[in-house]
């Protein structure tokens, strides 16, 4: 396998963005990232993507995307892995350019959410979950990560109040990130008494429904400097998938993402790092639970104690372990396909100077994991400057 190197970034805003189609936020990200990185044409192209069936009625994705930004020819694939498809995009990209099969490739996260009804939404991001056991018993996501957390408050006596500064510095990111669905300031006061969807999970526990593409551009590392990029590329140390059951209730532990500390540990030997070595890690924070469980899976704290992280600051961009540097799925928004990569492109931009306001000082190596359903895919990504 040889190293293999990001060049480009692109990204749309996050939104609910009416007068863009699928194909137009797809070309308008990855014509973006082409031009950050100087490259004209790839030699394929991988779309992350989960719903574009269910809710846009439009399958073959990728010949789709190929076509229309003028690929056509090109070796182009949809890959769908729940919330976690754009991480799995970027994966299949990494593997194309690290055997030597292909030397410059294109990925893209695309979604479109908000055309249609919030009950078709839910319904089709319900596809994710177990149909049998789950989907089919009218348990939605919100549900599922409101039985997590009640679990999680119970078991470790914590109040719903402790997880207010996951939302806050989601929130308080995402004011200097442009491209971020929300741009408002929340205070703990606004999260206590936010209006409740599934007790204990309340509108400010949740990330929205959205829409966004966001696209890198990958190349081996060792012809980077070929292409137009001013800037230093970012090396992709490691890339990592873990799986675990898709219902909840299958679990030896509810609490424990297994899939998330599988792909985190692996990630951390490809790399050759410990979590001590992480400067930042953008989270899968979905739901605040998500968080707290994410940071436990990867290492960052012992089970129960993710949420101290965030009731003691460690979390903020000049914490121990800054998390949703950008504003996250909860602030950024999480346009579900595309979150992997968007994580990805944010990553870069701290990794590369960029993250203006935002910046992480000295920030050399950075961590994204992204989680498909409750946890049945987690895949993990490790970047270096």
């Amino acid at each position: 396998m040889r190293p293999v190197s990001i060049i480009g970034i692109g990204q749309t805003p996050v939104g609910e963005l009416w007068d863009r189609s699928l194909r137009h936020l797809g070309h308008d990200a990855l014509v973006a990232a082409l031009r950050d990185a100087g490259v004209e044409a790839v030699d394929a192209l991988y779309v992350g993507n989960m719903l574009s069936g269910e809710l846009a009625g439009q399958e073959h994705l990728g010949a789709l995307m190929a076509d229309f930004v003028g690929w056509r020819g090109v070796e182009a694939f949809k890959i769908e892995a729940a919330c976690a498809s754009g991480a799995a995009a970027l994966r299949v990209g990494y593997l194309a350019v690290a055997s030597g099969q292909l030397d410059v490739v294109a990925v893209l996260g695309v979604e479109k959410m908000t055309d249609t009804t919030g009950e078709e939404t839910t319904s089709g991001l319900a596809l994710a979950a177990d149909q049998e056991y789950e989907a089919a018993e009218g348990v939605s996501f919100v549900g599922i990560n409101a039985m997590l957390m009640q679990r999680y408050m119970h078991q470790y006596g914590i109040k719903h109040e402790a997880f207010a500064n996951f939302t806050v510095n989601a929130h308080r990111n995402a004011l200097h990130n442009p491209k971020a669905m929300f741009h408002l300031p929340l205070g703990v006061k606004d999260y206590v008494k936010a209006s409740m969807i599934a007790a204990p999970v309340n509108l400010l526990d949740s990330s929205p429904i959205c829409d966004g593409a966001a696209a890198v551009i990958l190349c081996a590392h060792d012809r980077a400097r070929e292409f137009g990029i001013n800037r230093a590329p970012v090396r992709i140390l490691a890339s990592a998938v873990a799986t675990d059951t898709l219902a909840v209730h299958d679990r030896r532990d509810p609490l424990k993402l297994e899939g998330g500390s599988l792909s985190a540990q692996r990630a951390y030997a490809q790399a050759g790092v410990t979590r001590r070595d992480i400067n930042l890690f953008e989270v899968h924070d979905a739901f605040t639970i998500m968080s707290a469980l994410s940071l436990e899976a990867a290492g960052f704290a012992e089970p129960g104690q993710g949420v101290r992280l965030a009731q003691e600051g460690e979390i903020a961009i000049g914490g121990r372990v800054p998390i949703s540097t950008m504003g996250g799925l909860k602030a950024r928004g999480h346009p579900v396909g595309a979150t992997g990569v968007y994580q990805i492109v944010e990553l870069v931009q701290q990794l590369q100077g960029q993250a203006g306001a935002n910046q992480v000082q000295k920030a050399q190596i950075g961590m994204a994991q992204n989680i498909g359903g409750s946890g049945a895919t987690v895949i993990t990504h490790i970047l270096a400057n």
